[in-house]
């Protein structure tokens, strides 16, 4: 006769299969981190920092889109309000310390990041997307036209200065690892984040909005602090990238760079927590490879054709595929 299947049994599985995705999770995280460590033995560090700090313009941009639902064009903004901010204050008081006019880059872009909250949070899908582009767009003009900013030119020569006043960013190792070590740290945070309650709620409000509001959640300040941590990584990432690059580009403000990050999100794997960086390593190599051969000219087409792609066929990118592929075969 069948013996039943006792509850405790069916919860050992349940932490079984737990602990084997954790390991399997540390096992991937140790393996890039070794890769990570290796890289610039192989490959020109500056590249690699661009690779990096995009990476975490599109975790940032994950956080609100793939894990909470909210569609935002107007990311760049806060990409360049962290670059121009930094940028600014580097420039222009020499005794202030690169971390913090880094810190001080993010803030801004956290305080502007909870007043494109507040001011378009309560809409929803297209309305939502639109107003956070129409925002993106007054502080684009804002850029151009302020003179603080070198207006079109941008500014140039912003010094590395020293971390601490101990170690010298002029060294393109020395500004790699610290790239690497706040690209890591942002990384943890945000997988902190996703695993916690408060990022189950973030995925239950994406899956069933009304439902999360019959269940007595305040949906709406749930989406503000998910939108609020969003821009501060973005604008973390914009003042790394304007300290790797000694420049803080308009380009970084204009609503292409908004839709680039939504590509490198789509390609790599929305909702996913790798696929992000997956996705700007992808589109960051396409965009160097194509723009060094006949092809320069085309590459917003290219990326474009990409990006049509991917919404096609591949709808859960590159590592939810390879996720989808690996539980088919491992069932």
């Amino acid at each position: 006769m069948n013996q039943p299947i006792k509850s405790t049994d069916i919860h050992q599985s349940i932490l079984d299969d737990q602990k084997s995705q954790d390991r399997r999770k540390m096992m991937i995280n140790g393996v890039l981190l070794l890769v990570l460590l290796a890289a610039p033995l192989a490959i020109y560090p500056v590249f690699l920092m661009k690779i990096l700090c995009f990476s975490l313009f599109a975790v940032a941009f994950n956080l609100l889109f793939g894990f909470t639902g909210l569609l935002s064009f107007g990311h760049a903004a806060f990409l360049a309000a962290g670059g121009y901010t930094t940028g600014y204050l580097l420039s222009n008081y020499s005794g202030l310390g690169t971390e913090m006019g880094i810190i001080a880059g993010t803030l801004v872009a956290t305080g502007l990041g909870l007043a494109f909250a507040l001011l378009s949070i309560r809409r929803q899908g297209i309305y939502f997307a639109m107003v956070t582009l129409a925002l993106a767009q007054l502080v684009f003009f804002f850029f151009v036209q302020s003179e603080f900013t070198g207006g079109e030119d941008g500014m140039h020569g912003i010094p590395r200065g020293e971390l601490f006043g101990l170690v010298s960013l002029e060294d393109n190792l020395n500004m790699y690892y610290f790239v690497l070590a706040v690209f890591i740290a942002c990384y943890l945070l945000v997988q902190r984040v996703v695993g916690s309650p408060f990022g189950q709620v973030l995925k239950a409000i994406k899956q069933n909005e009304p439902r999360a509001v019959s269940l007595g959640y305040n949906v709406d300040r749930y989406k503000i602090l998910a939108f609020v941590l969003s821009a501060a990584l973005a604008g973390l990432a914009g003042s790394m990238k304007s300290v790797v690059f000694q420049l803080a580009s308009l380009n970084d403000a204009h609503w292409h760079m908004s839709g680039e990050v939504i590509l490198m999100t789509l390609v790599g794997g929305m909702g996913t927590l790798l696929g992000p960086v997956v996705g700007a390593t992808f589109v960051v190599n396409v965009e160097y490879q194509l723009s060094q051969g006949p092809l320069r000219d085309w590459v917003d087409p290219i990326l474009g054709a990409i990006f049509v792609l991917t919404v096609l066929a591949f709808r859960s990118g590159i590592v939810g595929e390879i996720q989808k592929f690996m539980r088919r075969n491992l069932s």
